[in-house]
C-alpha cells in the first residue's frame, strides 16, 4: 500500500506526536507511525516541567492533564556533609505559572496528546507500524532526497509512505537516523542505571517524597526515587557497564542496597528481584548535523540525554515545538527547503549544548562516587551558603524546570482550555439574557 502525506513523523514519542499535533492545528496533512501498539511502557521521562507545562496550557490541555494521576515536585535536594539536606533547586521560587515538576506517567501524556492530535481532521497515528527503511531519489544533478519511508504492519504487510519531509522522533537508537546517515557527537558517561519498581503504599512517605526529589546512598550506589501513587518508579546508578557484574553479585546485595538507601521501605526492598530490574544505557551524545534534504531529526534521535536532571523529554517536547512553528509554512505551501530544516538546528542546537554541557559536569560528580564509594554529600560550604542564601536555588530551578530556551505554542496553536471556554459562553449567556 503506497500513501502520501506532507509530513511523516516516525516515533510515537513527547516529540513526535507533539510536532504532530502542531502541525495538525496548522492544517498540515501528518501521519504518525509508532512501532509499539500502545504507549504502556515504563521506565521512561516521566518528569513533566514548567516549560511543558506551560505548553500544555496554552494547547488547551492543562484540563485534560488534571485527570491524570500525577505528583508535584516542588524542590530538588540532596545531602549535606552533616546528613541533613540542602535545597539546591527551588521551583517554587520561579516566576512562572507551574512553579513545580509534573510527576506523572509519559504514557498517560502521550494519550492524552494524542487524543487532542486525533481530533484534528489532517493527523492520523497508525499504531504497530515499523519503519523498515527510507524513500529516496536523486535529481538531476544527483543529489539524493528522502522522499518518505517503507514500514511494516504487525502482520508482516509491507508498506511506503511518501512525504515532503520525513522527521525522525524514533529515539536514541533511531532506526531512522541511522538509515539517513547522520552522523553523531559522543560524550563518555560515567553510568547506567537500574530501573525497577519498589512498592510502597504509606501515604505520608509518599506524599513528603512526591515534594522533593534527591538521589539517596546508604549502601554502595545512589538511588532516586520518584513517587508514582502505590508505587516508587526507582533507578539506581551503576557504573558504566556493570550491569552483568552486578547481577552476578546476586538479588541479596541488590535489596541490601536499596534497603540502605531507603531504610523505610525496607521490606518493600526484601521483596524485589533482579528479573524486575530493566537495565538503561546511559547516552550522552547529538547529531552534528540533524538533517538531510528531506529530513530532520528531533529529541533524543537527534541528541539522546543523561537522565540526570530528567530534562529529556521537555527537551524533546521543545525541539517539537519549534519544528512544527518553523516549518508549517513551508510545509502546507509545499516549499519546504534545506534552509528550512537547517533554522530548526540553528534554533535547537544552542540550548540542547548548555544542559549537555551540564550533565557532563554532574557525571564528573557521580564518577568520583564510583570510584571511591564516597558517600554523595555536598561540600559544607556549598551547603552553608545555600542555607544562607536561599535565593540562589532560583538559578538551577529556572535551568532545568525552565532551560536556556523554552518554546511557545504559536498563536495558530493555541486553544482555550474546556472550563475557561464553558465559563466565558456562561458568562456571554448571563450577559446577554
Amino acid at each position: 500500500m503506497d500513501e502520501d502525506t506532507a509530513c511523516a513523523i516516525v516515533g510515537g514519542g513527547p516529540a513526535g506526536i507533539v510536532t504532530g499535533l502542531l502541525l495538525a492545528r496548522a492544517g498540515v496533512d501528518v501521519v504518525v507511525l509508532e512501532k509499539h501498539g500502545d504507549f504502556l511502557r515504563d521506565f521512561r521521562g516521566d518528569t513533566i516541567h514548567p516549560s511543558t507545562l506551560l505548553l500544555l496550557d496554552e494547547l488547551g490541555l492543562m484540563d485534560r492533564f488534571a485527570q491524570i494521576d500525577w505528583h508535584r515536585m516542588e524542590t530538588a535536594r540532596v545531602p549535606a556533609a552533616d546528613g541533613s539536606l540542602v535545597t539546591t533547586g527551588d521551583f517554587r521560587r520561579l516566576d512562572h505559572p507551574y512553579p513545580y515538576v509534573a510527576l506523572a506517567p509519559q504514557w498517560d501524556v502521550l494519550d492524552l496528546l494524542a487524543a487532542a492530535a486525533a481530533e484534528e481532521p489532517s493527523f492520523r497515528l497508525i499504531m504497530d507500524a515499523e519503519v523498515t527503511g527510507l524513500r529516496r531519489r536523486r535529481d538531476a544533478s544527483g543529489s539524493e532526497q528522502i522522499t518518505g519511508v517503507r514500514w511494516r504492519d504487525a502482520d508482516g504487510g509491507a508498506h511506503e509512505l511518501s512525504a515532503l519531509l520525513t522527521i525522525a522522533a524514533d529515539g536514541r537508537g533511531s532506526v531512522v537516523r541511522r538509515e539517513a546517515g547522520l552522523s553523531m557527537i559522543e560524550h563518555a558517561v560515567p553510568m547506567d542505571a537500574w530501573w525497577f519498581r519498589l512498592d510502597a503504599d504509606d501515604a505520608e512517605s509518599q506524599e513528603a517524597a512526591g515534594h522533593t526529589l534527591f538521589p539517596r546512598t546508604g549502601g554502595e550506589l545512589p538511588v532516586i526515587a520518584i513517587p508514582r501513587g502505590t508505587y516508587f518508579q526507582s533507578a539506581m546508578l551503576i557504573p558504566k557497564g556493570a550491569d552483568a557484574g552486578l547481577r552476578a553479585r546476586g538479588v541479596g546485595w541488590f535489596r541490601e542496597q536499596v534497603a540502605a538507601a531507603f531504610p523505610e521501605f525496607a521490606e518493600a526492598a526484601a521483596a524485589l528481584s533482579l528479573e524486575d530490574v530493566h537495565v538503561l544505557d546511559v547516552r550522552l551524545d547529538r547529531a552534528r548535523q540533524w538533517w538531510r534534504r528531506g529530513l530532520l531529526a528531533v529529541g533524543d534521535a537527534a541528541h539522546a540525554m543523561s537522565p540526570v536532571g530528567g530534562v529529556g523529554i521537555n527537551l524533546a517536547v521543545q525541539d517539537g515545538v519549534a519544528a512544527a512553528r518553523l516549518l508549517a509554512a513551508p510545509l502546507r505551501a509545499e516549499t519546504i527547503s534545506d534552509a528550512d530544516v537547517a533554522a530548526v538546528q540553528r534554533r535547537r542546537r544552542p540550548p540542547t549544548v548548555v544542559i549537555q554541557g551540564l550533565q557532563r559536569v554532574l557525571h564528573r560528580g557521580l564518577a568520583r562516587l564510583f570510584g571511591d564509594g564516597a558517600q554523595l554529600r555536598m561540600p559544607a560550604a556549598v551547603a552553608e551558603l545555600l542555607r544562607r542564601r536561599p535565593e540562589l536555588t532560583v538559578g538551577p530551578a529556572a535551568l532545568i524546570g525552565v532551560g536556556p530556551r523554552p518554546e511557545h505554542a504559536p498563536d495558530w496553536a493555541r486553544r482555550r482550555a474546556a472550563t475557561e471556554a464553558k465559563e466565558t459562553k456562561e458568562d456571554d449567556d448571563v450577559t446577554s439574557g
